[in-house]
């Protein structure tokens, strides 16, 4: 999905797009800035061109529970019929510097229904994004934390992995709490575990980026 719909809204193709469809833009955000906020109505659906995008729940006690992390490719929005008048059931906020493609949900719309390849990959991903929900709920059931704290590492360094001199680096700021979130465990339980993984050498972090030992970390991985 990720090189269709990046191919199809490429920079050389964005002046045609704006001529056919009025509300097509590239938006450059930066670090904290929000896209769409929980309990408010969102026009526009966003395909995300460059960086991470944090989606998170807001409790009624005020407490904010990191749901998942969108990267490049990803389309976030609500993909319903209506979705103008239906209030959004989570926030989208900018890790870092992150540029995406804005357009109102009707055009967008319109856009996939001309082009049927990418209305089938839009379904995959949606597809896939409800089998990690469902992937994260039983390893919250049946596995440790720390199993569940290597796995989501494990799937973090695929999607923003950067090779370093001791195996991955990962360039995103992500706070304890938001790790701690995306695992369904408690904060202290999981800065117990990655302290532990830091003095068994297999990882290192600090607070604005995490490095995993390429020989020794997926050592473990495998062994999960």
């Amino acid at each position: 999905m990720t090189s269709a719909l990046l191919n199809l809204f490429s920079e050389d193709k964005s002046d045609d797009w704006r001529k056919n469809f009025s509300s097509f833009q590239q938006v450059k955000l930066s670090d904290k800035s929000l896209l769409y906020r929980q309990g408010y109505f969102c026009h526009h659906v966003y395909l995300i061109i460059k960086g991470v995008v944090k989606l998170s729940y807001l409790t009624e006690q005020g407490d904010e529970w990191t749901v998942a992390l969108q990267s490049r490719g990803d389309v976030i929005g609500l993909l319903i019929a209506n979705s103008a008048r239906v209030a959004m059931t989570e926030s989208a906020q900018a890790i870092g510097n992150v540029s995406v493609i804005r357009m109102e949900h009707h055009e967008f719309k319109e856009i996939v229904t001309q082009h049927p390849v990418l209305l089938w990959q839009v379904f995959e991903a949606q597809c896939l994004r409800r089998q990690q929900a469902e992937r994260k709920l039983l390893n919250m059931l049946t596995q440790s934390v720390e199993n569940r704290i290597i796995e989501m590492l494990k799937e973090l360094a695929e999607l923003f992995g950067k090779r370093c001199a001791h195996g991955f680096a990962l360039e995103i700021h992500l706070t304890q709490q938001e790790l701690a979130d995306l695992i369904g465990a408690s904060r202290s339980v999981v800065s117990t575990v990655m302290n532990d993984l830091r003095h068994r050498q297999l990882l290192e972090y600090t607070r604005e980026l995490i490095c995993i030992n390429d020989g020794l970390f997926f050592n473990v991985v495998q062994k999960c």
